[in-house]
């Protein structure tokens, strides 16, 4: 018998543009949000934040990165409650809104040197906009795909909004490297370093006119339906949050683990991987942006490959090759990267965010399946941000504190390996969700022993 979820399928054409409009709304969100990583590892410490150690400014700028990290779940709370009320599009339309205008202004701000400490300030605000938009964008994004298309291939189009990060910072690294490539230092840190975030404009224009188009998750129509006909019955109706933590927080913990490796070694690879190389290393700052370019570029074409096999094989298995093999490759990552040869950083990155990929690519389908309707955009906006707190928020900043401590790759590769074996842990004891009906949630009648087969 043909599941509900299966038959309100669209057609290959219908889920090709919903595809397309989520990967690139979250491909121009996700390109705000990197970008000011790139820029705090290249131009915001002095900038912003000036200091005689050099470290000392990346670290005051990168912990102004983590705060846009801390404002993301305070997103997915609010996007999440409204996104299971009102419908997934409209709060994607907001995010994107959001997002857009605080990069635009970033590329506005005054320096330290025009007006002191509001400089700082001003950016931490914006910086503060940036995270809480960002933390209803991903669920909304991988829900309304996840809940357009089928169980068959769900998470092959699923993994396209995922593609959107490595897309994102694809774009935010192409820029900076362009800029890098055609400036002076001296016109870079002038005033070369704005363009990227005033370009923010333009796209988000073309990212509205796309997004405006897509139309609603039957799937959340259908269970926006059931919920007005027992509102209509005098059913009392719970807020999607307290609802999510009452009877769904084991899967809360679950979405936490299954990202926490996933997003310490993303950003390990990327945003610390420009400070480790410009500042410890003491190379051009081009080697470090063009070797994530490359491997970034990798990455966008891997995320829906790894979707495609976790249509296959599973989610789960498909996630362990990623953070079984990130737990081994944290060892190898660094060595590599201390020859200085463009070619071995290149192929380091490379590597590692292919490994980064596999745990990625079935993310979204895999969180999604792990929560009912009535609470799926605020679960998995609340697993995935506050993963991001606990994981990608410090990120950065602990790595630059112990190579600013013991002056060595150890302990960061110590910890990158502990961050890829919780995730190992998490998923091992993970139920699959692989073919999941996603149109299930608890308003419906699930006979005991079919429930106890999901």
């Amino acid at each position: 018998m043909t599941s509900p979820a299966t038959a309100a399928a669209p057609a290959p054409s219908g889920i090709r543009r919903i595809v397309g409009a989520s990967l690139i709304g979250t491909t121009i969100e996700w390109y705000d949000f990197f970008l000011y990583g790139s820029a705090a590892a290249l131009v915001f410490n002095t900038l912003f934040f000036p200091s005689a150690d050099p470290l000392v400014g990346t670290l005051i700028a990168f912990i102004t990165y983590a705060i846009g990290f801390a404002a993301r779940p305070l997103g997915g709370i609010v996007f999440g409650h409204y996104g299971d009320k009102t419908g997934r599009k409209k709060l994607l339309v907001l995010s994107l809104l959001m997002m857009g205008g605080a990069t635009f202004a970033m590329g506005l701000l005054p320096t330290y040197d025009t007006i002191g400490v509001w400089a700082p300030i001003l950016l931490t605000v914006l910086r503060l906009v940036q995270g809480f938009a960002l933390g209803g964008e991903w669920g909304g994004a991988v829900l309304i795909v996840s809940e357009h298309g089928g169980d068959r291939h769900r998470g092959f189009w699923a993994s396209w909004p995922q593609a959107g990060a490595p897309g994102g910072n694809l774009l935010a690294t192409g820029v900076l490297a362009l800029l890098a490539a055609v400036q002076s230092e001296s016109d870079f840190q002038a005033w070369g370093w704005r363009i990227p975030f005033l370009l923010s404009g333009l796209l988000v224009v073309i990212g509205l006119w796309i997004r405006v188009s897509v139309s609603e998750s039957p799937v959340f129509l259908q269970a926006q339906a059931k919920a007005e006909a027992a509102a209509a019955a005098g059913a009392k109706e719970k807020a999607p949050v307290v609802e999510v933590f009452r009877r769904s927080w084991r899967e809360v913990l679950s979405a936490i683990g299954t990202r926490f490796g996933e997003n310490i070694s993303y950003y390990i690879l990327t945003s610390f991987l420009l400070v480790y190389v410009t500042v410890h290393l003491e190379l051009p700052k081009s080697t470090a942006l063009n070797a994530v370019l490359i491997g970034s570029a990798i990455h966008f074409v891997a995320i829906p490959l790894w979707g495609a096999l976790s249509d296959r094989i599973g989610r789960r298995p498909v996630t362990l090759i990623g953070s079984a093999g990130m737990a081994v490759w944290a060892f190898v990552f660094f060595g590599l990267v201390d020859s200085k040869s463009f070619v071995v950083i290149t192929f380091a990155v490379t590597a590692g965010l292919l490994l980064h990929g596999a745990m990625y690519g079935p993310q979204a389908a895999f969180i999604s399946e792990m929560f009912d309707t009535e609470v799926r955009y605020s679960g998995a906006s609340m697993g995935s941000q506050l993963a991001s707190i606990l994981a990608g928020a410090l990120a950065p900043i602990i790595a630059v504190e112990l190579l600013k401590d013991h002056g060595s790759s150890t302990p960061i590769s110590i910890y990158l390996c502990a961050a890829a074996v919780v995730t190992t842990v998490t998923v091992a004891v993970t139920r699959e969700t692989l073919g999941r009906d996603l149109s299930r949630n608890s308003r419906d009648e699930v006979p005991a022993a079919a429930a106890a087969d999901r």
